[in-house]
């Protein structure tokens, strides 16, 4: 009788819980990139002239490359919210990609040939201001991922934060490259991998403190 009083009591302030669905938490993610990226060209701070922009060498890498990351590390963060699923292998896969993509953009055009070069390439006044604009964007996806982790059932608090927060991070970069001025890859690879590094660790900090249970 002790141990029934004692699962009463235990049970007493449970509420059903909805189940959740893969598919319902995607389609949130999707509705706020859709909204963000015709918010970028609404007003008028994305480049309208979509064949010029086209054109670029680096044009098809950066959204290729953005896009295929942004998908799989928000599928994988997803995912891993269901306390039976682990993404280590998944997130393996996902780092040999990301290796990949940087690499790819770093031979695109060549190392530079010396230290003026290297400064130059850089331009770091504009490098600073074009990473704050990627960290900016990959707000509202990370935070729609953090309250899907809340939702969630996540064991893996490790695993998990670093996929929403580089989900959240490629989204932003993807979005930003409709106004990024610049097509050099050294400065691309550079300012959006510091951008997307601190959108990561940002989430690999804040999130489990949110989505722990």
């Amino acid at each position: 009788m002790k141990l029934d009083a004692l699962i009463d009591e235990l049970t007493e302030g449970l509420a059903p819980v909805r189940p959740r669905r893969l598919w319902a938490d995607l389609l949130v993610l999707a509705l706020i990139a859709a909204v963000e990226l015709a918010l970028l060209f609404a007003l008028g701070i994305a480049h309208l002239d979509l064949r010029r922009i086209a054109a670029q060498p680096t044009m098809g890498w950066r959204l290729v490359s953005l896009g295929v990351i942004s998908l799989m590390s928000g599928f994988l963060a997803v995912r891993s919210l269901d306390p039976a699923y682990s993404a280590k292998d998944g997130l393996r896969w996902l780092a040999l990609i990301v290796a990949l993509c940087l690499v790819y953009g770093l031979v695109v055009n060549g190392l530079p040939a010396g230290t003026a070069s290297l400064l130059h390439r850089l331009a770091w006044r504009s490098g600073i201001q074009c990473a704050s604009k990627i960290v900016l964007l990959s707000l509202p996806p990370l935070v729609a991922l953090a309250l899907l982790c809340r939702r969630g059932a996540p064991t893996d608090l490790r695993r998990t934060p670093l996929l929403s927060g580089l989900a959240a991070a490629a989204w932003g970069a993807f979005v930003f490259v409709f106004a990024c001025p610049f097509n050099d890859p050294l400065y691309i690879v550079v300012w959006y991998g510091i951008a997307c590094g601190l959108v990561t660790l940002a989430a690999r900090l804040i999130v489990p403190r949110i989505a722990r249970w």
